[in-house]
């Protein structure tokens, strides 16, 4: 309380709180009291808040006036964010009059201010000199007309506020713009709003004004020649600030009109293009990041041309193959040579190298080689290092250019050091202890070292090859025993830990970096073994030797002597347990011993192996799919093969072929003589027999199926249900129905059409339903609630053919039916299905559930899928994003019963497979069918159920979660010495097997003699299903052009795969572009007329095609992308508009590769089209790729797009299930193993650069 009789105007008395650290927006309130007269002013009250130490500004609140009546209260909606902290200064200024100044109850609210909004937090705005910043202070209240709000400087700048505007009902963003900013403008800024109660104060946000930079040096002259000049940036030194994100040249002649700017991505630059003995001013500009970022040129630097000396080697021909310790070049001949190149000069020195202590000292040097010479091997290199090499040519009249890059050799595993002998330092029973002693690196620094247990067991002894392949893959002691491994890690330490030789004891109950070092078990055999880890550059590189072995005991440990019982009562008691004990062994004994029996026959079924079938197949001449008319000769010929291969398989077949086997149980269903399980390995063999003569096998079997009505269905018969059920033939069995909790005075209310369905081994874990009608959406909620479901698959369109086949039963936002509130909170679009996710609540229930709608859109309005594949990864994908423990899976099509089956018999088939290595399709669907009627409606849908568990068992679950990816990867390109392949080889094998071969007649229409013309190769062909027809009429009748639609990871038909257009194709080209919305080009080849591959763009002007204009709008060149901008439009249809159409030609994959020259230009090329299609179309516009055939080439840019997507929006990635997808539509996508490899590169890549 400040008493201001006395007191001179001006004078000052100060309240400080201490500093406050809260780590979220907070309430802070107090009172305040103006004492006097009615006509006095005492003075007035100031409110500051410091943050972090900071000057205390400019007053938050004041208040100044006549005596109040009473104490006031006001609140302070305090936003500040951990790890800041705050202080509260409260300041009395006395006028001179006599009066009262009081400040009381400064309390810290645990909660949100009541009256007055707060802030959320706002952030920095960093921008360059003279532009505008703008600052977004997000308000989290309704607004109303009495709040002020404003920007408030450190130093009590303000600025003005551009815009105030609703984010959400509870929510609303102030805009405000400090313009035409200068280096004085820098400081701290915050959001202030005033209420009638109080005032809310956000964070500091820093406001950093950046000078566009300026080079302070003019660039430097390096070569010359008749037509360029080769500059060197000098760049570094600049006036202004950085980082540098784009260096421009600009050059002008000294007398004349000529001028450009060209772009620079090096710090050396050439200037091509020129007039011969012509002088030239040449500046540098630089770029910063944000707008207005580019300076004023710099200083000029004069230069002349000359003639005479050839121009420089082609940079991008210039390409290196950097193996351990040597490095093989090669390049083409200058594009000038101006007359014979005689010698080519190279210049080599090392520059760097991952490990720190090489000298690099004696890496140097220089090599001549003949003019007819291309290719040099630069040999003795050492590992893990960065060369730089100089290459120029040279004619009679002496050298041209030069051009400079580097290349780095590959790491070499570390040297692991000398041991005498496998002998420990010392051992007991459950311990050894070794000596270990640090490893040479050789090209990176030793990362790591890891002491690995290995147990000897029978049979398994690793020989001298095995040794060398080390353990790239580390398995903690807790999984080895689940993962049925023979070794684990038992302890890393850091390359520090180990700088000289010392002992280490295994099994000493430690944990060494996270590595448990169990004790050994007395009675096993061991190997220890020791290994480097060397990781640079995104290789790992490990050596390792075996330092010890450990014998098991020839000893048995002594036996626990048990304490004596005394006690009388103990004594009976133990001898009446013993009876009872002996007893149930007994029963149990006789009970096992019958079991065994009947699961003898049943436990052969369990050898066999995804390689079995894959041998299988791959000795068939003829793809799975393929209906083949000599089936005994196949039939025979697997048979053969069957009864070889049973003998050498150890496990049962897994789904996933990087997973380990499981023991098998009870098969869930009786079982009869004419319809066995099928073993898997078999199930190849079943189907071709079951295809014979027209699929008269499949035939035989499905009509076998007991057809209608098979127990009695009286609730769904009666009267007050009948409204409820979408067919009169597809209802629910009395035993087997929902049962819903019946309202009260309502019997009826208790029936929905929908029934029970056993899942392997779980008891109901489905319940099959008919897709909802209006009538029904409110029990369709309530039986999800009811049952506790989280999953609700779908498997049908609303409306198929015309025909409404389901309601849409779920909310765009929120909806309540009844008494059971649904909210949509997510919503995940891909190209075959969709997945929503809701938040579900119920009246009088005080929990809010998260349901999961999967919606698969895949299922064609007629018949079943051409494929399986992706109705399998969507029951993947199902699997993995529904909790075990939940309540029953709801499955629905429309009827509920034909898809509904197929989704449920393939999800049971699938766990069977993966559990015991059989399947038994026909008595499964059997057992629906007494749960439901007719599930499984169609003969085909029953061909397909086989089909498609037949793919899943060929191909496996092979999704790698993106944490995994490197080190599964390297694993994959392991070479295995005895059979000389790597499991990436053998995938791609399976993935060659598994592609549909095309007939004659799935490409009718490419074949018809009109169409011949039109195709550049007659055995790639795109099959009907997949055509794009053309609908621009151009006078003619063909509405045919060779090219496929292609589905994206998101959207289907995202892609339209096509040939280079030949020269009476180009106007079809243009054609499928207009009509299918096509926004993107992307060009995977060079123009050359020889291949009958002619430039089909304009570059300036117009072109016309017959009807439709392409006009030419802009071209850039980046790297190796040359972008250029189309307006296209029909001159017919005028009242269409235009549509713009960019083109990227890729210039980095040279005719000669198999692959593109660089990961990261390509991963750039996929990263600008998603770009453009996103920031032009809303990513809804169709890309047209193509290259020489459309197979190849532009299959692996569709295929690392969809790795891609999938890398962003679901964190794995899945190679194979990409380009299988794409194959399904054209066999010829990704048709090298080198692109197969290439995906799963790129896909590193993307993980690295983030």
């Amino acid at each position: 309380m400040v008493n201001t009789s006395g007191r001179f105007a001006g004078q000052k008395a100060l309240l400080l709180t201490p500093q406050l650290r809260e780590n979220d927006t907070h309430c802070v309130t107090f009172h305040y009291y103006i004492g006097g007269r009615d006509s006095s002013h005492p003075g007035h009250l100031n409110v500051y808040i410091k943050e972090n130490n900071s000057p205390m500004g400019m007053p938050v609140w004041n208040v100044s006036g006549p005596a109040t009546r009473s104490w006031v209260q006001i609140e302070l909606a305090v936003s500040t964010y951990w790890p800041n902290f705050y202080q509260i200064v409260f300041e009395a200024v006395t006028s001179g009059q006599r009066g009262l100044l009081a400040i009381k109850d400064i309390v810290v609210k645990g909660h949100q201010c009541m009256n007055t909004p707060h802030f959320l937090t706002i952030k920095g705005v960093e921008v360059n000199a003279g532009q505008t910043a703008s600052f977004h202070c997000t308000v989290n209240g309704r607004k109303k007309d009495n709040f002020r709000l404003w920007l408030q400087g450190i130093g009590g700048r303000e600025a003005p506020m551009r815009s105030t505007k609703p984010w959400n009902n509870r929510r609303f963003i102030g805009t405000f713009d400090v313009k035409n900013t200068t280096k004085g403008d820098s400081g701290r800024y915050r959001c202030i709003i005033h209420s009638e109660k109080g005032v809310g104060v956000s964070n500091y946000g820093e406001l950093t004004i950046k000078q566009p930079p300026v080079p302070i040096a003019p660039p430097q002259l390096t070569a010359v020649g008749a037509t360029y000049l080769w500059i060197q940036l000098n760049a570094n030194s600049i006036n202004g600030d950085g980082p540098i994100i784009e260096r421009e040249v600009e050059y002008r002649t000294v007398s004349g009109t000529m001028y450009d700017l060209q772009p620079v991505d090096k710090t050396t630059h050439k200037i091509g293009h020129l007039d011969p003995d012509t002088e030239y001013e040449i500046s540098v500009l630089l770029t910063r990041p944000l707008e207005g970022g580019t300076g004023a040129p710099g200083p000029l630097l004069r230069a002349k041309t000359k003639c005479a000396v050839p121009g420089a080697v082609p940079l991008e021909s210039f390409q290196g193959s950097a193996y351990e310790e040597k490095i093989i070049l090669k390049w083409r001949e200058p594009a000038q040579t101006y007359g014979i190149i005689t010698q080519y000069e190279i210049s080599y020195k090392a520059v760097s190298s991952f490990d720190p202590d090489l000298d690099l000292s004696n890496q140097s040097g220089k090599v001549v080689k003949l003019g007819n010479e291309t290719t040099h091997v630069f040999t003795g290199l050492y590992p893990g290092s960065t060369y730089s090499f100089t290459l120029r040519a040279s004619t009679a009249k002496g050298y041209g250019p030069a051009i400079i890059t580097q290349f780095t050799t590959k790491i070499s595993a570390p040297s692991m050091p000398a041991y005498d002998q496998e002998t420990s330092l010392n051992q007991t029973d459950s311990t050894v202890t070794v000596l270990l002693k640090p490893a040479q690196s050789r090209g990176a620094p030793v990362s790591a070292y890891q002491v690995v247990v290995e147990e000897e067991r029978p049979r398994r002894a690793r020989g001298t090859a095995e040794i060398l392949r080390c353990y790239p893959v580390p398995i903690h002691f807790q999984n080895a025993t689940l993962l049925n491994s023979q070794y684990y890690f038992t302890a890393q330490f850091p390359a520090t830990g180990i700088h000289s030789p010392q002992p280490f004891t295994v099994g000493d109950n430690k944990t060494y970096n996270g590595y448990w070092n169990a004790p050994l078990l007395p009675q096993k055999s061991y190997s220890i073994y020791y290994q480097a880890v060397s990781s640079a550059n995104g290789e790992t590189k490990i050596d390792c030797v075996r330092v010890a072995t450990k014998g098991s005991a020839t000893h048995k440990p002594n036996a626990v002597e048990p304490e004596k019982q005394t006690d009388h009562t103990v004594k009976i008691a133990g001898v009446i347990a013993g009876i009872l004990l002996f007893v149930i062994i007994f029963l149990g004994v006789v009970l096992l011993m019958k079991k065994r029996k009947l699961a003898k026959k049943r436990k052969e079924t369990l050898n066999s192996t995804r390689q079995e079938m894959t041998v299988m197949v791959n000795s068939m001449d003829k793809s799975y799919t393929e209906q083949g008319t000599n089936c005994d000769e196949a039939l025979s010929f697997m048979d053969t093969h069957n009864h070889t291969l049973n003998a050498r398989s150890e496990c049962a077949l897994t789904l996933n072929p990087r997973s380990e086997c499981r023991e098998a149980v009870d098969v869930p269903y009786q079982t009869g003589q004419l319809h066995p399980a099928i073993r898997v390995a078999d199930l190849l063999q079943h189907i071709t027999q079951m295809k014979c003569a027209e699929g008269y096998g499949f035939k035989e079997e499905y009509e076998s199926f007991f057809e209608g009505q098979s127990a009695p269905w009286d609730s769904a018969k009666k009267d007050e249900n009948r409204m409820k059920n979408r067919y009169g033939n597809i209802i629910a069995y009395d035993h087997s129905r929902v049962r819903l909790q019946a309202l009260e005075g309502e019997q009826s209310s208790d029936y929905i059409n929908a029934n029970y369905v056993d899942g392997y081994h779980r008891p109901n874990h489905y319940i099959a339903t008919q897709g909802p009608m209006q009538e029904t959406v409110f029990d369709f909620w309530k039986m999800v609630w009811q049952e506790n479901t989280a999953a609700i698959v779908m498997v049908t369109n609303l409306v198929e053919v015309g025909r409404v086949k389901c309601c849409k039963y779920w909310p765009d936002d929120t909806e309540i039916y009844r008494d059971v509130k649904v909210t949509l909170i997510e919503t995940e679009l891909l190209s075959e299905y969709v997945i929503r996710t809701f938040a579900v609540e119920k009246r009088g229930a005080h929990e809010i559930r998260e349901i999961r709608q999967f919606h698969f859109t895949g299922w064609p309005d007629h018949g079943v899928p051409y494929h399986a594949t992706g109705l399998l990864g969507f029951i993947r994908r199902v699997k993995s994003k529904t909790m075990t423990n939940a309540g029953p899976m709801v499955v629905h099509c429309s009827a509920g019963a034909g898809r509904t089956g197929c989704f449920i018999v393939i999800d049971i088939m699938l766990d069977m497979a993966e559990r015991e290595g059989v399947v038994d399709i026909y008595n499964c669907v059997r057992e629906l069918r007494s749960r439901r009627v007719n599930m499984v409606q169609t003969e085909e849908q029953y061909v397909f159920i086989h089909d498609a568990i037949l793919e899943a068992c060929l191909c496996g679950d092979t999704t790698i979660p993106a944490s995994q990816l490197r080190s599964v990867y390297y694993d994959m390109n392991r070479l295995d010495p005895q059979t000389n392949s790597s499991p990436i080889k053998e995938e791609f094998r399976t993935l060659n097997m598994v592609t549909p071969t095309l007939r004659v007649e799935d490409c009718s229409i490419a074949l018809l003699p009109r169409n011949h013309e039109k195709n550049r190769c007659m055995d790639v062909l795109p099959p009907d299903r997949c055509l794009p027809f053309l609908i621009t009429i151009d006078g003619e009748s063909s509405n045919y052009i060779n090219a496929a639609l292609m589905d994206s990871y998101k959207q289907p038909s995202a892609f339209i795969v096509t040939q280079h257009p030949l020269p009476n194709t180009v106007k079809d080209f243009w054609r499928l572009v207009l009509d299918y919305h096509c926004t993107s080009i992307v060009m995977l080849n060079d123009v050359d007329p020889a291949q009958l591959c002619p430039q089909y763009w304009p570059e300036n002007g117009v072109h016309r095609h017959g009807h439709i204009q392409v006009e030419f709008v802009s071209a850039d060149l980046e790297e190796d992308i040359i972008s250029r901008i189309f307006r296209i439009y029909n001159a017919a249809r005028p009242q269409d508009g235009y549509r713009m159409v960019q083109q990227f030609q890729f210039l980095g994959w040279p005719m000669y590769r198999d692959t593109p020259i660089s990961k990261r230009s390509f991963l750039k090329l996929i990263r600008q089209v998603d770009k453009w299609q996103e920031e032009y179309d809303g990513g809804e516009g169709r890309t047209v790729v193509h290259c020489l055939n459309g197979g190849g080439r532009s299959g692996t840019f569709c295929a690392i797009s969809i790795v891609c997507e999938m890398l962003q929006h679901q964190r794995s990635v899945d190679v194979f299930h990409a380009v299988k997808t794409l194959r399904n539509n054209k066999p010829n996508m990704v048709d090298l193993l080198d692109q197969y490899k290439f995906c799963y590169e790129v896909a590193l890549e993307y993980l690295s650069s983030g």
